[in-house]
């Protein structure tokens, strides 16, 4: 996998990141935010890291993740090695989520998809809605963290499978201190207030995966010192429940900038299913790395 060497930075650089999943081919969304990412590092004197976030055994593929290896070097962009792979690290993650359960922070939920979207229906056509979070998604019902102890138990002894929930009021009460993170992606530095309550309690490993997005990417930005998280504006809210995690687990705080989105012709965010987008597709209409900053906005000279 050979690629153009990042210039030498000191130990105290700066230190970014992309992180792509290798569930699909690469858009020019993604192009944009890598991009960005080398950027900022050339410009501050950082250091770029490459992290290939494959925790979706089932999704993502050998195929997808050397697709990712050729279109990044294609547009120009280079990183330290080795590459970090999330799916060689489950262990860690798996010490991570039973330090929050020593602590009393988890709890194993035990309802399907179904059984969440009919307690949903049932309560809606009361008339009254359903709380959701900031993705449009309703909140995990209380029934799984109202279940004793002795429940729990012989639930999981009968081996019906479970993930691993966050009690987010436990959770809050435990932490504290209210919450809040840096942003540059708005210009001047600001200190942004988090609500982590808005998402409910999030899942922090499935029956399939020992992992959730939320747990492996804070574990994996603080094991590999990361500064500065530059991704787009679609994981803004998550920020929250990224710095609660952080707390709990006593990981330090990166700065955050999130960026504006590469949208389609439907105002949408761009797909991975959006083959005309493609990084791929793009270069075999005979596109080059020049064409692509220009169609992301981004100077040629950046």
């Amino acid at each position: 996998m050979a690629q153009q060497a990042m210039p030498a930075a000191s130990p105290n650089s700066p230190v970014f990141r992309f992180a792509p999943s290798p569930n699909g081919l690469l858009h020019l969304g993604h192009a944009f935010s890598a991009l960005i990412n080398q950027n900022m590092a050339s410009a501050t004197g950082g250091r770029l890291l490459l992290r290939i976030e494959d925790i979706d055994l089932t999704r993502c593929t050998d195929e997808f993740e050397q697709a990712i290896y050729r279109d990044l070097q294609w547009i120009g962009l280079s990183w330290e090695e080795p590459v970090r792979r999330q799916s060689q690290h489950f262990d860690l993650y798996r010490q991570s989520l039973e330090t929050l359960r020593e602590m009393g922070l988890v709890y194993p939920a035990f309802l399907t998809r179904g059984e969440v979207k009919a307690h949903v229906a049932e309560h809606e056509a009361s008339g009254a809605a359903w709380p959701r979070d900031p993705d449009g998604s309703p909140l995990y019902p209380a029934t799984d963290r109202e279940r004793s102890d002795t429940e729990r138990r012989k639930l999981m002894a009968g081996g019906i499978r479970h993930a691993w929930r966050l009690d987010i009021a436990k959770t809050l009460a435990f932490a504290g201190t209210p919450l809040s993170w840096q942003e540059t992606g708005t210009g001047a530095p600001e200190v942004i207030a988090a609500d982590p309550s808005a998402w409910g309690d999030v899942v922090l490993s499935r029956s399939d995966a020992p992992s959730s997005y939320h747990l492996s990417v804070v574990v994996d930005d603080a094991l590999q010192g990361v500064t500065h998280v530059v991704r787009g504006r679609d994981l803004y809210e998550s920020t929250a429940i990224h710095r609660l995690l952080q707390v709990l687990l006593g990981l330090p705080e990166p700065v955050y900038h999130h960026h504006r989105l590469i949208l389609g012709a439907d105002g949408r965010k761009l797909s991975k299913s959006e083959g005309s987008t493609g990084i791929a597709a793009l270069r075999n209409e005979g596109f080059v790395p020049a064409d692509i900053r220009r169609l992301v906005g981004l100077g040629v000279g950046l």
